[in-house]
């Protein structure tokens, strides 16, 4: 799978992470490991961009860019993915979309979550989930 990265979208990456890190596309909508969300009323409609320095086996499907960038993304993700892709900077924030239109208008750069409870995890997400539906 390609996708286009945009040289606004490039320089704000590249101010935010270092030279051997790695990105992560996934969901941001409750349904991935990485999101910090409880879930949402609109699935596959919220997108992150995960900085890490390590491999992860769950998003291991290369999105291919010309920005040199090591971005993958995981199976759940790649369904809602379409043909055209493009990350780009404005207006202060990262915009995703394909063909069809804008994907997420607003997605969010983060690191890895360090769980140390699972339990006081889920509740979190829980909590935030029951304001954002």
């Amino acid at each position: 799978m390609d996708i286009t990265i945009k040289p606004d979208a490039l320089a704000y990456l590249q101010t935010k992470m270092g030279s051997q890190e790695r990105l992560f596309l996934a969901l941001d909508d409750g349904s991935s490991k990485y999101s910090q969300l409880g879930g949402t009323c609109a699935i596959g409609n919220k997108y992150q961009l995960v900085i890490s320095d390590q491999a992860d086996p769950d998003y291991a499907i290369p999105l291919t860019n010309d920005a040199g960038l090591a971005l993958t993304t995981g199976d759940l993700e790649e369904m809602y993915l379409g043909h055209g892709l493009v990350l780009d900077y404005q207006l202060a924030t990262l915009a995703l979309r394909d063909d069809s239109g804008v994907l997420d208008g607003a997605v969010m750069l983060n690191r890895p979550v360090v769980v140390v409870d699972d339990n006081a995890l889920k509740a979190q997400r829980q909590a935030i989930g029951n304001q954002i539906c």
